[in-house]
């Protein structure tokens, strides 16, 4: 199906047509749900996130200004509709004893914590050690989670920066760990 039969479904399906809206569903769904399948990451939840844009979509099609634009703002829908999902989705807790046993533990035998556990300290004890520059770099990108784009806005650097200092941070770090005699805390704890 080319872009001028999509506008042209999009012209009718605006106008109240339902099988027009139909076959942009048709041509649409595989997209929409796999885009809301990235944001929520569960497939039962992302085909119902589908089926709901498809209906926002069907009532909201009429304030369209321009068909060509329709894959845009149907993907620009999906990616609204998955955030306000996940947002007032929560926590899930259950006190029931079936949802105890099927849930997956870490699968971590008590050694392994253990080990976990002591690349742990040495990480946090080799992230003292080091400039404050350099922890603070490492900190905000791998403990806090802070984007690339954040971290060039909070410490007032281009990304490429941002980049070279994170590079350069974790060869710092790595030098530290294994004078302390931690070689396996670095790929170990920047990955918890």
């Amino acid at each position: 199906m080319s872009w001028t039969e999509i506008e042209i479904l999009v012209d009718r399906a605006k106008t109240g047509d339902r099988d027009a809206f139909g076959e942009l569903v048709v041509r649409f769904e595989r997209t929409v749900y796999c885009m809301a399948l990235k944001h929520v990451r569960n497939p039962g939840e992302a085909e119902e996130l589908a089926h709901e844009v498809f209906v926002q979509a069907m009532r909201k099609i009429p304030q369209l200004r321009e068909a060509r634009c329709f894959a845009g703002w149907l993907r620009r829908m999906t990616a609204r509709m998955a955030i306000n999902r996940l947002s007032r989705r929560g926590p899930a807790f259950s006190t029931e004893p079936e949802k105890f046993d099927a849930m997956a533990g870490d699968g971590r035998r008590p050694d392994e914590e253990l080990e976990v556990s002591e690349a742990k300290a040495g990480l946090h004890a080799g992230l003292k050690l080091l400039k404050e520059a350099d922890r603070a770099t490492l900190e905000a990108f791998y403990l806090r989670g802070d984007s690339l784009k954040k971290m060039s806005r909070d410490f007032d650097a281009p990304v490429g920066t941002i980049k070279r200092r994170l590079h350069v941070a974790r060869h710092r770090l790595k030098e530290v760990l294994e004078a302390k005699g931690h070689p396996d805390s670095v790929p170990t704890a920047l990955a918890v």
